[in-house]
């Protein structure tokens, strides 16, 4: 039986969960189709979408239609989660965009649509709602046009339009409006349409398969998750115009997407592109040493259920692996690598009961593990968990998943920008053992010097190698990167190099007669207290720059608002790379502080009357102009306090 891997993706409330259960329903999966508005939705399986009616993570299931299996993937429409959709769009073999024909083309539609070209995922449009008020199919199609600039075929038409009892008709591949649109990207097809010769729908359906795979048409589908009406029609397509994923032999090879855990522990989603995996397979991730798989649970219309093995094509759900998102086993097609954005925004979580602070630990440690966008920082010495985020909403469900996972309740100090500080020169600095009020039986020198952008940290054992125990360099290396969390302005200092230039210990040794002793022994802990020491007084002399993240924007904006909405961008610091007109709209695209995006998205509706579309994309950081460079509240002692450093680090 053929198999196909398909992503629902869509803006929020476009109607993609209702959509899924509408498929569940027509595949006889269900027995009716479940509500997003009641909670009874198949995919959304977490206590907090149920009552919020939004999909926060991924969820697949598995129908039949006909001769093919589909594993379908119900994927997240808030901004706030757009790096779920990607990371699952890129172990699909198809999509199907949901686009409102109420509401039409909107800000996640159009990053949605961007996602997909870039990854190269073949799509077919489900323009919903045609049974709501409002409803245009034309409108939105031209939007398709315009917007997105993709060529859709539709491939059905809507009676009763804006009624509860729409009704939609399939179009023949041989209608006139098909072979028109497949001509213009088929030779063989447009010459026997130009000279008036007989159009085989079996050449038209072979032409707009092949457009389908290389983007060139996307077919489209009109209808109504709600009322069912033209989810059949879409069911022939995906059957009909869809290519089917491609099993490979070979040895295995898959790509991790997702990471959960149920009441039997942590387990891993992959997509495996080729070989089998069978449980005990002892499989590599990366550079890391062979690991062996525990469980396998394959996604089939009956549910996930424990199989002793997966084959190429299939989902599975695997234990015993400890894989992060985006880990791949073996070697995967070289499709896109999607490449997670860094979060632009942070805060302070604390527990409400500080009796539960542990447990909070706990709690975002595990949560942090299961999405690598979830930036987590623990200090435990300031007994202090920072999190790093990517919207609002992001912060609200963690909170509900907190309470509900753990029974911990949580409260977030204010939302502030998250910067980063880069190295503005180099420093260097050393501590010699019992000297100055060095506690500790160690001594350390350490150089930082700046690094391009985007390198992050490289730590340098330098001479060291064979002269200082393994262990030592790990606890330095340790000390350091734990130093590096908060630099000269209390931002973390990364795109930096830092390297060992000394380095002495006292070996292990005892008294007579007695066991070991650490007062005359060097340990780890003394190396890995005492390089926050010294990479304070490095950075001291180096010196650090603040910088601020940076956002690419697009916005698609009617005509008559251009200069108004311009002129919003100039004061807010926007800086215009480029514009073109495009179906009445003129398309402004550039950079902005990602400080000021809230107040664009805030001010757009009212100065475009609701008709403009922002898509905002992280892109780079740039030093803080013009201003004091922002400030977080130190958490731990004055990095120019040397004996308050030694004060506070525990001997």
């Amino acid at each position: 039986m053929a198999l196909l891997n398909l992503g629902i993706v869509a803006h929020v409330d476009a109607g993609k969960t209702s959509l899924t259960e509408r498929l569940l329903y027509e595949a006889g999966a269900v027995s009716e189709p479940g509500s997003v508005d009641a909670g009874t939705t198949r995919t959304d399986s977490m206590d907090l979408e149920r009552r919020r009616g939004i999909t926060i993570r991924a969820a697949v299931t598995s129908i039949t239609i006909g001769d093919l299996s589909i594993n379908l993937l119900d994927t997240p429409g808030h901004p706030d989660f757009i790096a779920e959709v990607e990371r699952s769009l890129a172990v699909l073999d198809a999509a199907v965009l949901v686009v409102s024909s109420v509401e039409g083309v909107q800000p996640q539609t159009v990053a949605i649509w961007r996602a997909l070209r870039r990854i190269g995922v073949p799509t077919v449009f489900f323009f919903n709602k045609v049974d709501r008020g409002g409803a245009d199919v034309d409108r939105v199609t031209a939007q398709v046009r315009h917007r997105l600039g993709a060529r859709p075929v539709l491939l059905g038409t809507v009676t009763g339009q804006g009624r509860r009892e729409a009704r939609v008709h399939p179009v023949d591949l041989d209608a006139e409006p098909v072979v028109a649109e497949v001509a213009e990207v088929d030779d063989a097809v447009a010459a026997r349409w130009l000279t008036d010769r007989p159009v085989r729908v079996r050449d038209v359906r072979r032409a707009l398969r092949r457009a389908v795979r290389r983007a060139e048409l996307v077919p489209a589908v009109c209808g109504s998750a709600i009322t069912g009406a033209g989810v059949r029609q879409l069911c022939d397509v995906l059957a009909d115009l869809l290519p089917y994923g491609e099993a490979r032999d070979g040895p295995p090879a898959g790509t991790v997407f997702a990471v959960d855990r149920d009441g039997h522990g942590r387990r891993v989603w992959l997509r495996l592109w080729s070989g089998r995996l069978r449980v005990r397979d002892r499989v590599r991730l990366g550079d890391g040493r062979p690991e062996p798989v525990t469980e396998i649970a394959v996604i089939e219309p009956e549910g996930v259920l424990v199989r002793r093995s997966v084959s190429a094509g299939q989902i599975a759900a695997v234990r015993g692996l400890p894989a992060r998102i985006g880990q791949h086993i073996g070697d995967p097609p070289r499709r896109h690598a999607y490449r997670f954005p860094p979060p632009t925004r942070q805060a302070v979580v604390e527990p409400v009961d500080p009796a539960q602070r542990l447990a909070m630990f706990a709690g975002l440690a595990e949560l942090a593990d299961e999405d690598p966008l979830v930036d987590l920082r623990l200090d435990e010495q300031q007994a202090e968990a920072v999190i790093r985020l990517h919207g609002e909403v992001q912060k609200e469900v963690l909170a509900a998943l907190m309470e509900d996972r753990y029974g911990v309740r949580v409260r977030f100090s204010g939302t502030l920008t998250a910067c980063i500080e880069r190295v503005a020169g180099t420093g260097s600095a050393e501590e010699r053992v019992r000297e100055r009020g060095n506690p500790y039986l160690a001594g350390l020198g350490l150089r930082i010097e700046a690094a391009p952008a985007g390198h992050g940290i490289e730590f340098r054992p330098g001479i060291e190698p064979g002269r200082l125990p393994p262990a030592f360099v790990a606890a330095t290396e340790e000390g350091v990167r734990a130093a590096l969390r908060q630099g000269r302005h209390g931002w973390p200092v990364t795109d930096c190099t830092v390297t060992m230039t000394a380095s002495r210990y006292w070996p292990r040794q005892s008294r007579p007669h007695q066991k070991f002793d650490k007062s005359i022994s060097t340990v780890a802990a003394d190396f890995r207290n005492l390089a926050p020491v010294v990479v304070a007084s490095a950075l001291r002399q180096a010196g650090t720059r603040v910088c601020q993240p940076i956002e690419r924007f697009d916005v698609d904006l009617p005509r008559h608002t251009v200069e108004t909405v311009l002129a919003l961008l100039g004061r807010l610091g926007a800086v215009v790379h480029d514009t073109a007109v495009a179906g009445g709209y003129l398309e402004v695209s550039g950079t902005l502080p990602s400080a000021r995006v809230p107040r664009v998205v805030a001010a757009l509706p009212d100065l475009t009357g609701g008709e403009a579309v922002l898509t905002t994309t992280f892109d780079h950081y740039a030093p803080v102009t013009g201003e004091e460079p922002p400030r977080l509240p130190r958490r731990g002692p004055d990095p120019d306090d040397r004996e308050a450093w030694f004060r506070a680090v525990p001997r």
